[in-house]
C-alpha cells in the first residue's frame, strides 16, 4: 500500500515504506467528535532537578532572584529556599500529559494560576479533565480541558484551561 502524501500525513514517502507503515509514537489522531466531556487522564510523576531548572531559566534569561541565587533565596526569600519558575512548572506540566494529536493545535490558556510554589527537587504529576466542546469554524471545532498540576502527593500547585482547535472528522456544513 502505497504511503499517503500531504502536510498531515503521518506515513510520509520520504522514508522507506516498512517504516512509513509502522505508528507514531505518542501520537494520536482523534478528532472533535471523539472528544469525551469528563474523560481524564494522569500523567506519571517527574521530579524537577536543579540543574534543569536552572537550563530552563539560562534559556528564557529569567535571572529572578528566587530562581537563581541560593543566598538570597534562604537569607531574604519568602519561602527560605530556590523556587522552580513559574513558566517551567507550566511548561513541564503541560508536557507531562502532552501528545501529538495532528489533527488538534493549540488555540490559548485560559484561568493560568500558580497556586503554591514548586521547589527544586519536588516531583509533579499533571491530571487533565476534558471539560467543553463547542463547534467554531467550517473545519475546527473548540475544545476546552483543564490541567492541574500536582507536585508531592496531591498538593496542587498550578491550573490552566487549555483550549484547542480540534479537525471535524466530516466538513460542516455552511450555516
Amino acid at each position: 500500500m502505497a504511503a499517503t502524501v500531504g502536510i498531515h500525513s503521518t506515513h510520509p514517502e520520504t522514508m522507506p515504506a516498512d517504516h512509513a507503515a509502522l505508528p507514531v509514537w505518542n501520537s494520536e489522531n482523534w478528532f472533535y467528535e471523539d472528544f469525551e466531556i469528563g474523560h481524564r487522564i494522569r500523567s506519571l510523576r517527574r521530579t524537577i532537578s536543579e540543574g534543569e531548572s536552572q537550563q530552563f531559566n539560562a534559556l528564557v534569561l529569567d535571572m529572578h532572584p528566587y530562581v537563581s541565587d541560593q543566598i538570597f533565596a534562604e537569607t531574604e526569600g519568602l519561602f527560605g529556599k530556590r523556587l522552580v519558575a513559574g513558566a517551567f512548572v507550566f511548561s513541564a506540566g503541560l508536557g507531562l500529559v502532552a501528545t501529538n494529536c495532528i489533527n488538534a493545535f493549540s488555540y490559548g490558556y485560559d484561568k493560568l494560576r500558580f497556586i503554591k510554589p514548586t521547589f527544586i527537587g519536588d516531583t509533579i504529576y499533571t491530571i487533565r479533565t476534558n471539560l467543553a466542546k463547542e463547534p467554531k469554524y467550517e473545519t475546527l471545532g473548540l475544545i476546552r480541558s483543564s490541567y492541574e498540576v500536582f507536585k508531592g502527593e496531591g498538593e496542587l500547585v498550578l491550573y490552566c484551561e487549555h483550549i484547542q482547535t480540534v479537525k471535524y472528522r466530516q466538513r460542516k456544513a455552511a450555516g
